[in-house]
């Protein structure tokens, strides 16, 4: 079994996930539009060049999905965080200053009783995420 996050976005997927590439280091196997798409059809014109849906795959197994949701879908994520581990302290520390430029930090990365380094931040395009470090404290 493979569980993997899915992110909605309100007409920035294809920015988003080619900066998640450059900052977590994954690679875009799949990105295709709502105007190459079987669904076409059914998205205003001006709607075609959004992201119908993207894979980025990370290290291994781990995917990371995404769409541009049409008006009225999108919907502001609420309840959720993304979470990446990464082995190093300096690790960490990169990825969440990169995901937390432009956006909001909830909690500064700092190291906390379970981590070397620990923080909160939702991104320039809305997505939460939760950035710890693997290293023992």
């Amino acid at each position: 079994m493979t569980l993997s996050p899915h992110l909605s976005f309100n007409g920035q997927c294809a920015e988003a996930f080619r900066f998640y590439e450059k900052t977590l280091g994954g690679r875009i196997a799949f990105m295709q539009t709502h105007a190459e798409s079987p669904a076409k059809d059914h998205v205003a014109p001006e709607w075609g060049d959004k992201i119908i849906h993207a894979r980025l795959e990370l290290g291994g197994s781990q995917v990371l999905m995404g769409m541009d949701a049409p008006p009225p879908h999108y919907a502001k994520p609420q309840g959720i965080f993304v979470t990446v581990s990464l082995p190093t302290t300096a690790d960490s520390e990169r990825a969440f200053k990169a995901l937390a430029d432009g956006g909001q930090v909830t909690m500064p990365f700092q190291k906390t009783f379970w981590s070397s380094g620990f923080g909160m931040a939702v991104d320039r395009y809305g997505i939460p995420w939760m950035i710890n470090t693997e290293e023992a404290r």
